[in-house]
């Protein structure tokens, strides 16, 4: 099996990164994880210079190239689906094989990456408190759905010396940049451009990579920087066009079967606005407005046959606490804060009239600053609309929160919002009807019975300051689960 060494040689620019070519002795293979932060006038032109470089070789068939600006997001059921059969069967195969759709059980490159999973999973879990097999799964499921997303022409030009050179742009999540790791252990040199910030994880873990200072941080993005480039360059043939697969920017190599490289752009669709000729900014429509008609009080307690409560198990069985949960699609997914979750070995979901109790360890996703987490049951849920942000959020409005707390099974209670917080870089919403320990992962509802917001944690000193997470990030959190 090939063995991979790292950053040999220290790297001190871009230019350095695109000229070294790890060598290959006895089935090892030098390679490069390189991590450069800020940016100057000097290390733009590399960049320009490295892009042209890579794309004119890759055109010659000397080397792999792809460059990304942002990993795509897996919000497809299916592929949800798809991705954890091939997770089980790596396991099944004791983690020696592993098949996607451009990954070929019999192939070399199988192996390789399956065991670079295995070496990836490790380091994932180590010194992390309550990894459960769900959340591991969801973590590679991930990592297999970002490889076919972005490294599918790899699989047909895969050998053990092959030259491979990845470029990713501000990567700021700590499974995105496990997931370029595990591209240098199939034989990857990987240049993380962190022009906007660095990323934030443990220094064990950051220190896989070789860091080298470039300039200061500022918030532009480098796709322009590339798409000028490209318009005046005969090396690559820049294609925009929609991408219907989800809303990141995804920039990847692909060679069609004249060898010609096309740098593909996806960007997110466009709506276009359409005028009727025949309006003026003086008539007046006859039509009558699609106005939502406020619920009374009685109508919105209804809604707490949506709203679960969430008992956490340890792997004992013992209740370590309880929690609230939202039906957000028919399909079986609750959402809940990530710290109601954590800890927990199974869950247990009771709904309001009905006396079975549904287990589950499924968590499918979580999003630790966020606070918020997504469990499944198998069963047919009646899901609460999330609200779509039509108009804004004003100090004043008047909510209704339904939760447990206490394990009071569906409370509801009703307040106003009393402000907009911003705390970790999270926007939350601060409301004054009351909730306990309990609530937490129950909805905040405006008087349409849309959820506008996740009850995530109250100040105990204060009295009725409460707060929760918007449904901005829960609209983003959900998407693709949400039918």
């Amino acid at each position: 099996m090939i063995q991979y060494r790292h950053n040999m040689i220290k790297i001190t620019s871009i230019s350095g990164f695109a000229n070294v070519n790890g060598g290959y002795y006895q089935n090892c293979k030098d390679v490069y994880f390189i991590r450069a932060l800020g940016k100057n006038d000097s290390s733009l032109l590399e960049l320009k210079n490295l892009h042209n470089t890579l794309c004119t070789n890759t055109k010659e068939r000397k080397l792999f190239y792809t460059y990304i600006i942002q990993l795509p997001i897996l919000s497809s059921i299916e592929e949800s689906n798809y991705y954890s059969h091939c997770y089980t069967k790596w396991i099944q195969s004791d983690k020696k094989r592993m098949e996607t759709y451009s990954l070929k059980e019999e192939s070399t490159l199988s192996e390789v990456f399956a065991k670079a999973c295995a070496e990836v999973v490790d380091m994932f879990c180590l010194n992390k408190n309550h990894i459960t097999d769900s959340i591991i799964k969801n973590f590679v499921v991930k990592l297999l759905f970002w490889y076919d997303s972005v490294m599918a022409d790899l699989n047909l030009q895969w050998h053990e010396k092959i030259c491979m050179k990845i470029v990713a742009e501000n990567i700021l999540k700590e499974q995105e940049y496990f997931f370029f790791y595990l591209l240098t252990l199939i034989g990857a040199d990987v240049l993380l451009m962190q022009t906007k910030a660095d990323i934030q994880i443990e220094p064990a873990i950051k220190n896989l990579s070789l860091e080298i200072r470039l300039g200061e941080f500022d918030r532009t993005s480098l796709l322009e920087v590339l798409q000028e480039e490209n318009q005046n360059t005969i090396n690559c043939n820049v294609i925009i066009e929609n991408n219907d697969i989800g809303d990141p920017h995804c920039l990847h190599r692909r060679s069609d079967t004249q060898g010609e490289t096309k740098i593909k752009v996806q960007l997110p669709e466009r709506k276009q606005k359409t005028i009727d000729s025949t309006s003026s900014k003086n008539k007046k429509s006859n039509e009558p407005k699609n106005e939502k008609i406020e619920k009374s009080f009685e109508e919105l307690a209804q809604l707490a046959s949506s709203i679960v409560m969430i008992t956490v198990h340890n792997k004992a069985g013992d209740v370590l606490s309880t929690g609230s949960g939202i039906m957000i699609s028919s399909t079986g997914y609750i959402l809940t804060n990530h710290h109601v979750i954590t800890g927990g070995a199974f869950f247990s979901i009771r709904i309001e009239e009905d006396d079975t109790i549904y287990t589950t360890d499924e968590v499918i996703k979580y999003h630790s600053i966020l606070d918020l987490a997504l469990l499944r049951i198998h069963r047919n849920l009646n899901p609460i609309p999330i609200y779509k942000g039509k108009q804004k959020l004003v100090r004043g409005q008047k909510v209704i929160a339904i939760g447990s707390p206490l394990g009071l099974f569906n409370s509801v209670s009703d307040g106003i919002i009393s402000g907009f917080r911003t705390i970790d870089n999270v926007g939350m919403i601060q409301f004054t009807a009351p909730i306990s320990h309990g609530s937490s992962g129950g909805a905040v509802l405006n008087m349409n019975g849309e959820v506008i917001g996740i009850s995530t944690a109250g100040i105990d000193r204060g009295q009725n300051i409460n707060l929760a997470v918007g449904y901005e990030n829960i609209l983003l959190f959900i998407k693709g689960f949400d039918r």
